[in-house]
């Protein structure tokens, strides 16, 4: 790292994240995520639907990821640039508003040059873009918010 001048690097690969950055004193602080299986190639985080009656079931659920009830979260699966059309010169693929099923294609997150597209995978209606176009994104960052039907 002190070779190439490097700050920060990270990689990660199915099932596995690593992120290594120099401290202050110039000594490398390294970091490794396991990352669970569930979670490739597109992460969404679901609010329960309903309530089971149980306080002790329903409040984990709703501390840790802290989602209102009714409502999904599309989330990238990657490090990359979000972009909401597949080129300038094309609609954005989904407006506030857009029904959407498990299948349709929200956005598309650019990654070491290969062009990955991001599936809703909730049926429901785009609530609420999240990202703005051209915008970096992180692992597991929030993209759009969907209302479930």
């Amino acid at each position: 790292m002190k070779r190439s001048d490097l700050t920060e690097f990270e990689f990660e690969e199915e099932g596995f994240k690593i992120k290594i950055k120099r401290g202050t004193g110039g000594q490398p602080v390294i970091t490794s995520i396991p990352l669970t299986a569930h979670h490739y190639p597109t992460q969404v985080d679901a609010a329960p639907a309903h309530s089971t009656g149980s306080t002790a079931v329903a409040a984990p659920a709703l501390a840790a990821g802290g989602d209102e009830v009714g409502f999904a979260y599309v989330k990238s699966p990657m490090v990359g640039t979000f972009y909401r059309s597949p080129s300038p010169e094309n609609p954005a693929f989904v407006e506030v508003g857009t029904k959407v099923e498990e299948k349709t294609v929200v956005c598309i997150i650019e990654a070491m040059k290969i062009m990955n597209e991001i599936q809703a995978e909730v049926k429901g209606t785009i609530a609420e873009l999240l990202v703005e176009n051209g915008q970096p994104v992180e692992y597991g960052q929030r993209l759009f918010k969907i209302k479930l039907n």
